[in-house]
């Protein structure tokens, strides 16, 4: 993993951080921010899950380290207290999420995977945050169908963070609608996914990006047509649309 002002040689110049998921336009300038604004500020815990992470070879998954620095600022404004995860991966939004909560606070955590959330889950303990986390293995859309049919969850979420199968955060938006407060945010990332979403049908695309990119511009021009939220698309990472529901 390059150090925080290292650079690569190579391919202009584009930075080697984990997470890098940046749509700016000059490395140096995103370099500069996570230099001056977020890495010293950064706190140890969430440092050293990223560099845990870093070691992974699936790391660009991972929220990236501005992004989790935007969530924790964005759920103390908010003042939230319940929140939900939908796609955790080694925990680092999540861990910016339980930093961001009261002691009492909580988290739904939902993911496929239980490996990986472990592989961040000692970081968590030590940092005295595990208390706040109730891990689910497995999708999420079960769960989320069971807490709409009990009918005691509806409008009890604060704060929902999405980052999971691209091809079922419309699936995942119908259901959060229902579980979220008015007033409370979902925050879906990847909404700007790679840049692919102004890319030309016959752009040169990864597999796996190509493959997504309908499910994601499907998924804004719905977003924006929905009169039940107010939206804000930000180009922090790889793109992250909030809603605040109104109705």
């Amino acid at each position: 993993m390059a150090s925080n002002t290292e650079t690569q040689n190579g391919e202009q110049g584009r930075h080697q951080e984990v997470g890098h998921k940046s749509l700016l336009q000059s490395d140096a300038l995103y370099q500069y921010i996570l230099d001056t604004s977020v890495y010293p500020r950064e706190p140890e815990a969430m440092k050293e899950l990223r560099e845990i992470t870093a070691k992974h070879p699936w790391n660009l998954m991972t929220t990236s380290a501005d992004e989790g620095q935007f969530l924790n600022m964005l759920l103390k404004l908010i003042n939230a207290k319940n929140t939900m995860e939908i796609g955790v991966y080694t925990g680092y939004s999540l861990l910016a999420t339980a930093l961001a909560l009261p002691d009492d606070g909580k988290i739904l955590a939902m993911d496929i995977n239980r490996e990986n959330y472990e592989l961040g889950l000692p970081v968590i303990q030590k940092a005295g945050l595990a208390h706040k986390i109730d891990f689910r293995e497995g999708p999420a859309l079960p769960v989320l169908d069971q807490m709409i049919e009990d009918g005691k969850y509806h409008g009890t979420f604060d704060f929902v963070f999405v980052d999971a199968d691209k091809d079922n955060y419309l699936n995942y938006h119908k259901r959060l609608l229902e579980l979220v407060k008015v007033g409370g945010v979902i925050g879906y990332d990847n909404t700007l996914w790679n840049g692919s979403v102004v890319a030309p049908p016959d752009a040169p695309l990864r597999k796996y990006v190509r493959y997504y990119r309908d499910f994601v511009l499907e998924l804004n021009k719905a977003l924006a047509a929905d009169p039940r939220v107010e939206i804000c698309q930000l180009p922090v990472g790889d793109g992250i649309t909030l809603c605040r529901r109104i109705k």
